[in-house]
């Protein structure tokens, strides 16, 4: 793919096999945005602010085609994997998106929640 935003990537084997497995339409946004969202996210962590408090508001900021829950998974899931600071991401976005604990437990087990499923909380009727 060319024209990709750079970012510190810890494992290019891992970016590299993701970047060839996407170069479908679908796919190629996923790594583009995945790419835009991390240089922008260097940007702040190389003025010293701490990931939490601009991971959110960068991923819109990096969202130019209009991308999916899905889509932003993937992202989290791809630069979780290959990103230098992929792990502090993976954690940030659990706990972001945990109704529960599921967050912690994914955090404990190194796993990323799909922030696009969608669940429904019906009155407690036993009243």
């Amino acid at each position: 793919m060319k024209n990709l935003a750079t970012f510190e990537i810890s494992n290019n084997a891992v970016w590299q096999n993701y970047v060839s497995k996407n170069a479908d339409g679908y796919g190629r946004a996923i790594i583009e945005y995945a790419a835009r969202w991390a240089a922008l996210m260097e940007t702040h962590i190389a003025a010293g602010e701490a990931l939490e408090t601009f991971a959110g508001a960068t991923s819109h900021e990096a969202d130019t085609e209009g991308i999916t829950g899905f889509m932003y998974g993937a992202a989290v899931t791809t630069l979780s994997e290959c990103w230098k600071h992929g792990e502090a991401l993976r954690r940030w976005h659990n706990k972001k998106y945990q109704i529960r604990d599921e967050g912690d437990q994914a955090n404990e087990t190194g796993a990323v929640i799909n922030p696009a499923l969608l669940t429904i909380h019906l009155p407690d009727d036993s009243n």
